[in-house]
């Protein structure tokens, strides 16, 4: 059984207006967004990674405010300890 000759033109005119680049391989152009974005749409898009991320990871949302961030602290010039593996 095949693709209906119509809803196959219809399907082609929809990718048509795909936004796609084609580059050669090793002519991509940077990562780097600041020439086309602004600084809150780049945080806009970490915002929906970091969640998509979370709910990936099928863990729960985490509910403790900025004061309170499993986090530690090392002053400029202190070292840190040989387990940290940040």
């Amino acid at each position: 059984m095949g693709i209906d000759p119509r809803e196959a033109e219809e399907r082609r005119r929809a990718r048509a207006s795909w936004p796609i680049a084609r580059y050669r391989l090793g002519g991509e152009p940077p990562d780097d967004l600041s020439e086309v974005t602004t600084p809150a749409q780049r945080i806009a898009m970490m915002w929906e990674l970091a969640a998509s991320a979370w709910k990936a990871a099928g863990r729960p949302w985490p509910t403790y405010d900025r004061r309170h961030i499993p986090a530690r602290y090392f002053p400029p010039g202190s070292s840190r300890p040989d387990t940290d593996d940040a």
